[in-house]
């Protein structure tokens, strides 16, 4: 959402960005052909003394063919992109470095071109892991896979020591203006200050101003048992902030009872215990703990105007609810 947010104000054209597939050029080059064009072009000894490739021949797993070539297809793309799209720079993490500097030799062997290779430092979280699919800690930008709820939730939960560092990463917030949340952090840091607007601009950035409002919404509900932001989320918000929780349809009987709606749910066992759990507290409606097991289901309280219940057993074990024939 950079154009929107951004870039109205500055005036002036915004460039457009192509998205390439590799397999469209890969899947279609035939393996002689390779080897005799780029794979003539590739030293051995080069690629063999890449640390990437020593860590993995040093390795008890080893390294496979596949792995060793795989720098080779990087480099074959950047020579790809340059003849076909006139790309000069490849940019990647400081980990590509080695991949990177294929793709210059080849490019520039084949080419005769100056063509140029830029690497930035990996995001770390504040353990120094990396961030990423192969670590198994992304976060996504596509909707489907990380919410903007989860988002949100990613950077408010940042530790301190490094949610300097992220301002300045990934928002467009003038340096004197971080400076000052800093400041302002190191007076009142119960407040969570930083957090709480780096997580409000990426969630912006990616999702846009509906999907930051979403984010809040979901954030209202779930931490804060706001029943005004349950009866305003809709059918998707719920299935994202609770994508783990069964979910079931039923049909609201007269006089039924917050037992029978645990029951029907299948949320409580059978007999005695079940009953027990509500009676010690085990279980609450919409963020309304409900001690009495008898007590009937009451619109606009225990049933929400947008015909949803959100159950919840014990601590975590959350059930949606949605109602029919209202």
């Amino acid at each position: 959402n950079h154009r929107e947010l951004f870039w109205a104000a500055g005036g002036g054209p915004l460039g457009q960005a192509a998205l390439q597939d590799n397999a469209w050029w890969l899947g279609r080059e035939p393996l002689l052909d390779f080897l005799c064009g780029a794979g003539g072009r590739l030293r051995m000894g080069t690629l063999l003394s890449r640390q990437g490739c020593q860590a993995r021949l040093r390795s008890a797993e080893g390294m496979s063919l596949a792995e060793f070539l795989y720098p080779a297809l990087q480099a074959y793309d950047f020579l790809h992109l340059h003849r076909h799209h006139g790309c000069r720079v490849q940019l990647g993490g400081a980990d590509q470095m080695g991949n990177i500097m294929s793709g210059y030799e080849l490019v520039t062997k084949m080419t005769g071109t100056d063509v140029f290779g830029i690497t930035v430092p990996l995001i770390t979280s504040s353990t120094g892991d990396k961030l990423g699919k192969t670590a198994g800690n992304a976060v996504w930008l596509n909707r489907d896979k990380t919410s903007p709820f989860e988002l949100y939730q990613f950077f408010v939960r940042q530790h301190d020591n490094i949610v300097e560092k992220y301002l300045k990463l990934f928002t467009f917030l003038p340096l004197a203006e971080i400076d000052h949340i800093m400041e302002m952090h190191a007076k009142e840091p119960e407040k969570w200050g930083p957090q709480k607007r780096l997580a409000a601009e990426v969630t912006k950035l990616v999702h846009g101003r509906e999907g930051l409002e979403s984010a809040k919404r979901c954030t209202k509900a779930l931490y804060y048992s706001s029943v005004e932001a349950l009866e305003a989320m809709s059918d998707q918000e719920l299935q994202e902030l609770f994508r783990q929780a069964p979910s079931a349809e039923l049909i609201l009987e007269p006089g039924m009872s917050v037992l029978d709606l645990c029951r029907k749910a299948n949320a409580i066992p059978d007999g005695p215990s079940g009953y027990q759990k509500i009676t010690d507290g085990g279980v609450s409606v919409n963020g309304i703990r409900v001690t009495k097991p008898e007590t009937v289901l009451i619109l606009g309280q225990h049933i929400l105007k947008n015909g949803v219940s959100l159950l919840r057993i014990g601590k975590k074990n959350y059930y949606i609810i949605k109602w029919l024939q209202l």
